[in-house]
């Protein structure tokens, strides 16, 4: 004989018991599983166009074997690339076509596997990489760095104290950034270095991964800090200052 505390308890269980087994362990799906196809890229995708005043020229690779495998590593055409400003080459891999239409001057990619990711991967990134040979044969890249600190300065020399040119004309970077020695660092081939202003270095070129890279450089020797808002800011750079820690 249950006393009736005991019983209220029992009665509960059983209740609880009866309500768990009424609820499905999975709950049914209200819509299914997507079995579309994988979209395209929206970047590899996009069409090149082309100013008048370049050239583009692609030259094939040569002809495989029937049945022949494609490496993901095997190197295709070669796209060469022609301006006013200069002349850029660039190979694509074996498993991407360029169609032209040569009536609007544009000219689109495609991959052999849209549902290879490493192809979908490679195919917006060397639709960018073209993109950027085009503008930069037609109207050049640049990158504006911003000197901000007590005394520094920068001047682009034609010779250097610590470093040997590395080709014919080389001119040097030399920064007055807060050390005890000045920075001198060579302009990479094909980059334009100037002074407009003593706290002002423009970089101008034709190939954009080059002068952004040599600006990378230039600003790693003074990181821009927080607290009093001093380094080498590149372009539109800006940070955020933080409050001083007050003991």
């Amino acid at each position: 004989m249950f006393t009736p505390a005991r019983r209220r308890c029992v009665s509960a269980i059983k209740n609880s018991r009866s309500a768990e087994t009424s609820i499905p362990a999975f709950q049914q799906q209200s819509s299914s599983f997507s079995t579309s196809s994988p979209c395209q890229s929206k970047i590899g995708s996009a069409p090149l166009s082309l100013p008048p005043d370049v050239n583009f020229n692609i030259v094939e690779a040569p002809v495989q074997k029937k049945g022949a495998r494609v490496s993901r590593t095997q190197e295709g055409a070669t796209i060469h690339i022609e301006g006013p400003l200069g002349k850029l080459s660039m190979p694509i891999p074996a498993y991407m076509n360029i169609v032209s239409d040569e009536a609007k001057r544009t000219y689109s990619l495609s991959i052999l596997d849209q549902e290879e990711r490493k192809q979908r991967e490679m195919w917006g990134t060397c639709r960018a990489y073209l993109q950027n040979h085009i503008l930069g044969v037609s109207e050049g890249h640049s990158a504006i760095l911003r000197l901000v600190g007590v005394g520094y300065r920068a001047t682009v020399e034609k010779s250097a104290v610590t470093k040997q040119p590395e080709y014919p004309g080389q001119e040097f970077v030399s920064l007055k950034v807060g050390y005890s020695h000045p920075i001198e660092l060579g302009v990479p081939k094909g980059v334009k270095a100037s002074t407009p202003q003593p706290t002002r270095i423009l970089l101008e070129g034709v190939e954009k991964e080059v002068v952004k890279q040599f600006a990378a450089e230039i600003r790693a020797w003074r990181v821009p800090e927080p607290y009093k808002g001093k380094g080498i800011f590149v372009n539109d750079e800006t940070i955020k200052l933080k409050a001083k820690k007050i003991k």
